[in-house]
């Protein structure tokens, strides 16, 4: 039998059964759908984390009282960790000679308002002066603020987007002052859009001196210190291990204890990246393996109950000649064409489900996910369909000619 005519015979008997073969589908249909939408978020997140998160500031290293918590464990035993100083600060700055640069940060969420406009929930950064260009802020209009504003503890700030946004739409802001808790604060500076990361804006943020911030937002003593060493990436870990050295110095840690602190690399971030991924996409194949083995039983099943009833079909046809092989492949084609319909279908709301997340998290769907999520479908089809047209193939001529 010619191709065209086994594509026409199996197409035929598939839209005799409309609802049926929809119902067959929706296996395959969860399974793609399932791989097309969680490949195109992890695809998204992956470029994302690497272009915002990690690949930004890869010589940066931030020592914090928490650094990267990742269990309730850890958390119980950062929180009895001393806060990290000023004067932390200062001593590292002092005796670190592979660090190009040492500062510091602190942060907490306070009300903004100017005029009767408010704005709740704002991340207030403190930063010393150098961060701004140690972190390369991406500074829209404006300016970042000096060392002498810095030293002298000015009521300075450079704005977010959503800031500047909500308390001055159609407005210059610059030069205006607005209020954080009340205390005036001139604004010298916008930042550039930043987005959203894991569905939380990254705009609703306001940079001022760390002096200001301790004397009037948060007096504690608790900051961020960073470091930015000399020579770049390359001399990260030696700068790291240095200052490491400094502040079990300064905690008096013996040596056969574990840091009284904790760190934030790139590559530590990678590393968690990367778990978290890997988790997500091991998920995945779980819940998208059981779907397609679900669709392709069901579609098994749909394809012997076909033979059975159209063993009649198969004994005319073998009757006029079609060969064992002919009756084998149209079958396997009916299977296919089954699956890949479900596939496309698959590929189509995993798509709109990657659209839908990406209003939230970073997705892209990529070509080459659309064409794996119709592949996978396809195989199973063919899979699936194996056995029951081996059985429809192998059907004696005269007793399918005799079925009732």
């Amino acid at each position: 039998m010619k191709a065209g005519e086994l594509l026409r015979v199996s197409s035929s008997a598939l839209t005799r059964h409309k609802l049926r073969a929809f119902l067959t589908l929706l296996g395959v249909i969860i399974g793609v759908a399932t791989v097309v939408g969680v490949v195109s978020v992890i695809s998204g997140l992956n470029r994302y984390v690497n272009d915002k998160v990690i690949g930004l500031n890869p010589d940066i290293v931030i020592f914090t009282k928490y650094g990267i918590i990742t269990s309730r464990e850890e958390w119980l035993i950062a929180r009895k960790r001393r806060e990290l100083t000023l004067t932390d600060m200062e001593i590292v700055r002092r005796e670190c000679r592979l660090c190009e640069q040492v500062g510091g940060r602190g942060d907490r969420r306070r009300m903004t308002k100017y005029g009767d406009r408010k704005l709740a929930d704002v991340e207030i950064q403190g930063h010393t002066a150098n961060m701004g260009e140690a972190m390369s802020f991406d500074i829209g209009n404006g300016r970042y603020f000096t060392p002498s504003e810095y030293d002298h503890a000015a009521p300075v700030a450079v704005i977010g987007w959503d800031v500047q946004d909500q308390l001055f739409p159609n407005l210059d802001p610059i030069g205006r002052v607005m209020k954080i808790e009340g205390y005036p604060v001139k604004v010298i500076g916008t930042l550039a859009r930043q987005g959203n990361v894991m569905g939380q804006s990254q705009d609703a943020v306001a940079y001022v001196p760390l002096t200001f911030f301790k004397k009037h937002i948060a007096p504690s003593e608790d900051i961020g210190i960073f470091i930015k060493p000399r020579g770049g990436v390359a001399m990260v870990n030696q700068a790291t291990d240095e200052v490491r050295s400094i502040l079990r110095s300064l905690r008096k840690t013996k040596f056969d204890k574990d840091d009284p602190f904790g760190l934030v690399t790139a590559e530590m971030l990678q590393d968690l990246w990367r778990n978290i991924s890997a988790g997500a996409f091991l998920l995945m194949v779980l819940i998208s393996g059981i779907s397609l083995v679900v669709g392709a039983i069901v579609i098994a099943n749909i394809m012997f109950v076909s033979v059975v009833e159209r063993t009649k079909e198969i004994g005319v046809r073998r009757a006029l000649g079609a060969r064992r092989k002919d009756i084998k492949r149209q079958f396997l084609l009916e299977a296919a064409m089954l699956a890949a319909v479900g596939g496309v279908i698959g590929v189509g709301l995993g798509s709109l489900i990657a659209l839908a997340v990406n209003q939230v998290f970073p997705a892209q769907v990529k070509l080459s996910f659309i064409l794996i999520g119709i592949g996978v479908a396809t195989v199973t089809g063919l899979l699936a369909g194996w056995i029951p047209s081996s059985q429809a193939s192998k059907l004696p001529p005269v007793e399918a000619l005799r079925y009732e």
